[in-house]
């Protein structure tokens, strides 16, 4: 693991551009200032996970790269990249079946019927799902849903892929399988992902790269280079040296800021 200190990664081909963000929410004395003067650099095709304490700005920033919300200052910029955000709850819709969910972005595109139950069907199967699409969100475990709500995410076709804790609410084994599945969806797709959550070895478990941002506001405390060979296991030795070291960077500055 390489620990990079607050300075802006320099990249040959960027996905993401985040420079020198500053999110303010509310106005006069109750206004809360949630990232400040933040720069975060995605590469294409790279994996970058966010960690940091709750309140920091993590899901604010999603927003922003989705274009869901306007920064107060800096800009974020995709180009012409399309972008999908995943969040912990599925948010599919219980009146359709797994494929109509799948399905439903392709229809919003002006794609055909037919090719849209291939595209769905073609899909299900990529997230180990094939036969279920007729079954709807409530026959579906917590596990299955997800995986139906990251097919809908593929169905759009994105080059970015936000991802807002969306294993934070899965029991461990299913979260350990889902993170195989991302994986090898990230590696064979191409997709750039950033990725947001509260679990460090979670993140050393995937990223490329972890990037720690300081308790509210939100900033750059350090980014961490996980050059782990892959595949790796979340329980490994490998995985928990560097979560350890990382973790206790983020002690820091939790007690910095007084959380």
């Amino acid at each position: 693991m390489t620990l990079l200190e607050d300075h802006p990664v320099q990249l040959s081909s960027t996905a993401v551009a985040v420079d020198g963000v500053s999110k303010v929410f509310g106005r006069g004395p109750s206004a809360v200032l949630a990232l400040d003067r933040l720069w975060v650099d995605v590469a294409v095709g790279e994996f970058v996970c966010l960690v940091g304490s709750s309140g920091c700005g993590k899901s604010t920033l999603l927003s922003l790269v989705a274009g869901l919300d306007r920064p107060t200052a800096g800009s974020v910029e995709v180009g012409d990249r399309r972008v999908a955000l995943l969040f912990q709850e599925s948010a599919l819709f219980p009146w359709l079946t797994a494929a109509g969910n799948i399905e439903l972005p392709l229809q919003l595109r002006g794609v055909g019927k037919a090719e849209r139950r291939q595209r769905a069907e073609e899909l299900l199967e990529r997230v180990h799902l094939g036969g279920l699409g007729a079954r709807r969100p409530h026959e579906l475990s917590g596990g299955m849903r997800q995986r139906v709500a990251l097919a809908r995410a593929l169905a759009q076709e994105a080059d970015v892929l936000l991802m807002d804790e969306p294993f934070g609410a899965l029991d461990a084994m299913t979260r350990d399988l889902l993170h195989d599945e991302l994986e090898e969806i990230w590696q064979n797709s191409g997709l750039t992902v950033l990725f947001v959550t509260h679990n460090v070895r979670e993140s050393v478990r995937l990223a490329d790269r972890v990037v720690l941002l300081t308790s509210r506001p939100g900033r750059v405390a350090a980014s961490f280079i996980i050059d782990i060979p892959r595949p790796r296991r979340i329980e490994s030795a490998e995985v928990a040296g560097p979560a350890a070291l990382i973790t206790d960077r983020l002690r820091e500055e939790v007690r910095r800021h007084g959380i």
